[in-house]
């Protein structure tokens, strides 16, 4: 006779299948990078689940940055790529340095944040794709359980990148949402290369929320040619608890 599921795990069980977090029959995907790894609920991004990237403070370059950030997790990925914007401004050899060449990417041009979200939903219903990426200002609590619970059926990954053409709009990130990660990448002073006038991007790198773990920052090297993040030759012999610290966030 099989034991008896023990009562917290059953009640752990019900909750996730309420709230949309019990995604756990599709694995994660890995950053590849043990400072990052090591904090992550089961060890990396939950596939099947809906996730949040935004910039930083400096608008533009932050933005980049975030879209980017994204781009070497799509890279991880396996399969192509369904990328779905607003306006008309990806920059494919960027997204390529970061590991996703031209060819995986299925770009879709929408004419606003109603229509990204539609596609975005498709996307993820239909399963077999890598990673589901939309480019969308406001994220409201309805339309993003929607896709975390398609990405939940299908155990497609989704990226909501959160841009906006204002500053002020900005204040929506705020807001509560289904995703299961919310993280905000900003730029930070280059290192250096042997190169004059060249040195590969850093950024800081903000969990600001994730179900059953602990938000933290960490500064880290941008994603190179295969999509992986590096940690700073400065950062890389020191503890984890002198690499990257816990913050509280509100």
């Amino acid at each position: 006779m099989p034991a008896a599921r023990p009562p917290l795990a059953d009640l752990r069980a019900r909750i996730g299948e309420i709230d949309g977090s019990g995604s756990r029959q599709h694995g994660v995907l890995p950053f590849g990078l043990p400072a990052l790894d090591r904090r992550l609920p089961q060890g990396g991004l939950a596939r099947g689940a809906l996730h949040e990237v935004a910039g930083g403070g400096h608008g533009a370059v932050d933005g980049a940055a975030a879209a980017c950030f994204v781009a070497g997790i799509a890279a991880r990925s396996q399969g192509q790529v369904l990328w779905c914007v607003s306006r008309a401004d990806l920059f494919a050899p960027g997204l390529a340095q970061m590991g996703l060449p031209p060819g995986r990417v299925i770009h879709v041009e929408a004419g606003d944040d109603v229509s990204v979200l539609a596609a975005m939903e498709e996307g993820l219903r239909h399963g077999g794709l890598g990673a589901v990426v939309g480019d969308v200002a406001r994220l409201s609590m309805t339309a993003s359980r929607r896709l975390h619970l398609a990405a939940k059926g299908t155990g497609t990954i989704g990226i909501a990148l959160r841009r906006w053409r204002r500053q002020a709009d900005a204040s929506d990130f705020g807001q509560p949402t289904a995703a299961m990660t919310r993280w905000r990448v900003s730029e930070l002073p280059s290192a250096p290369l042997p190169v004059p006038g060249i040195g590969r991007a850093r950024w800081l790198v903000e969990l600001i929320r994730a179900r059953a773990g602990e938000s933290f920052d960490l500064e880290l090297e941008a994603c190179d040619g295969t999509g992986h993040l590096g940690l700073p030759a400065a950062l890389a012999d020191r503890p984890a608890t002198a690499a990257g610290g816990q913050r509280a966030f509100g």
